[in-house]
């Protein structure tokens, strides 16, 4: 008999099959075992710990006074500041009242869901809320599996395929969403595919929801270019403080709306929304925003410094990994790498790990390292695991403050993980570990084999 809680009923539509956010599940049972003494390598979370920029810090402080309710959209002044900062920084033609601000971005992707078509198109992978989000709303979702073979780039004849498909089902595909540099692969994509899709969109006239909060986290040879500048009056772009600035529990997103009769529209619909729900983004949070969109040049320094840590850390992991023969796309922006341990599958299978949860389990349980299944990120791929290079050796506020300061005296990327990313070059082992314990494992049974055939 399934058990009641009367009074309380819970809906079907907002609950039924809905799981917490994976990754801060992963957090939070890190900091148990943490709590609980053991020692676990954090690579599961992606949240970047450099130290609040002094002079956001400052308007912060400055303005804690600031307690009326605001505009759902944001003040004025900040919305021209941010449309001045997207276009100096994006080449996009934004006007002020293009600008919504909301608590995080994942807010205002949630509301434009809300407010937008029927259903959602997906790549595979892709980031662990946007499936969820449109769960919650009742959309359907349609997966378009991207291959590592590509770096995990959409492919538009795959595209077309899986929306005619949807199509000749009956359904209504109509929201597209675009994410470069991308979580949970930590790669960019080339500016000609970029134009390409725009283009793509526009003939089908699919409504983009291109979220870029890593935007200004490219550390590649490859350049963000957004979406919107090819297709923007279809597009809604979404970014940020979160990842470049490490502002994530700020809660401080932005989405910049199409210009056209369309989007003033959407614009209206997306304030209608933000009023019902949560009124305004927290008053000395606009006030401190203000500061870090309004470019100067000691903010935008800071950025590009935390970029250029985020990128070396993020490729020693990668190269580190290459050096096993693990398969994985280069990342080139955001602090993710995309690993496939398909090529053990069987000494993987001999030790009880048939898929990338299991894998995830054994890897936490035998070897400390706390990652991510890629099927969390809904990946085409199985044995697939998301890893990020934020967390680790910048746990505590204490040596995620001493990073840039080491930084600034020496950039020298080899003498910047040797001395002061311990547990990155440690987990590196770790992973070493694991392996030669799988290719050892292989060796065994391949020569027990051997010795049978023999035996016969």
């Amino acid at each position: 008999m399934v058990e009641r809680f009367k009074p309380i009923r819970f809906s079907r539509a907002g609950v039924r099959g809905l799981k917490a956010s994976a990754t801060l599940s992963i957090n939070d049972r890190v900091r148990e075992l943490w709590g609980a003494g053991r020692n676990v390598y954090q690579l599961a979370f992606g949240e970047s710990r450099f130290p609040v920029h002094p002079k956001i810090a400052e308007a912060l402080t400055a303005n804690v006074q600031k307690r009326s309710y605001l505009h759902p959209l944001g003040t004025t002044e900040l919305r021209t500041t941010i449309a001045d900062f997207y276009r100096r920084k994006f080449d996009l033609d934004v006007s002020t009242e293009q600008v919504a601000v909301g608590p995080g971005s994942k807010s205002l992707i949630f509301a434009s869901l809300l407010a937008l078509g029927e259903e959602l198109i997906l790549p595979q992978p892709s980031w662990v809320s946007y499936a969820p989000q449109a769960h919650l709303l009742g959309k359907p979702v349609i997966y378009v599996p991207t291959r590592p073979e590509t770096n995990y780039e959409l492919e538009q004849d795959v595209l077309e395929h899986r929306i005619q498909e949807s199509r000749q089902n009956w359904g209504n595909p109509e929201v597209f969403v675009v994410n470069s540099p991308k979580n949970p692969t930590g790669t960019v994509m080339r500016p000609q595919k970029v134009e390409a899709l725009a283009e793509f969109a526009r003939e089908h006239e699919l409504m983009v929801l291109s979220d870029e909060i890593y935007a200004l986290t490219a550390f590649g040879s490859t350049p963000h270019v957004s979406i919107a500048r090819f297709y923007p009056e279809g597009s809604i772009v979404f970014g940020g403080l979160s990842k470049h600035l490490s502002l994530g529990g700020w809660r401080f997103g932005v989405a910049i709306l199409p210009s056209e009769r369309g989007g003033r529209a959407l614009t209206h619909a997306i304030e209608n929304i933000a009023s019902n729900i949560w009124t305004c983004v927290t008053a000395p949070v606009q006030y401190a925003a203000q500061v870090a969109y309004a470019g100067d040049p000691d903010v935008d320094g800071y950025v590009d410094l935390c970029t250029r840590m985020h990128g070396i850390r993020t490729l020693f992991l990668y190269h580190a990994l290459k050096r096993l023969k693990i398969p994985c796309a280069e990342p080139a922006g955001a602090f993710y790498i995309f690993p496939s341990f398909e090529r053990w599958r069987e000494p993987l299978a001999a030790r009880g790990v048939h898929n990338d949860e299991d894998l995830a389990l054994h890897l936490l349980d035998r070897y400390e390292i706390a990652t991510l299944p890629g099927s969390a990120f809904h990946s085409a791929q199985d044995l697939t695991l998301r890893l990020s290079s934020s967390y680790i050796d910048a746990a505590t506020d204490e040596r995620a403050e001493a990073l840039p300061a080491a930084f600034r005296r020496d950039p020298d990327p080899e003498r910047f993980i040797r001395d002061h990313h311990p547990r990155l070059q440690q987990v590196a082992e770790r992973f070493g570990e694991f392996i030669a314990d799988l290719e050892n494992g292989t060796q065994r049974a391949r020569s027990g084999a051997r010795t049978a055939v023999s035996a016969r």
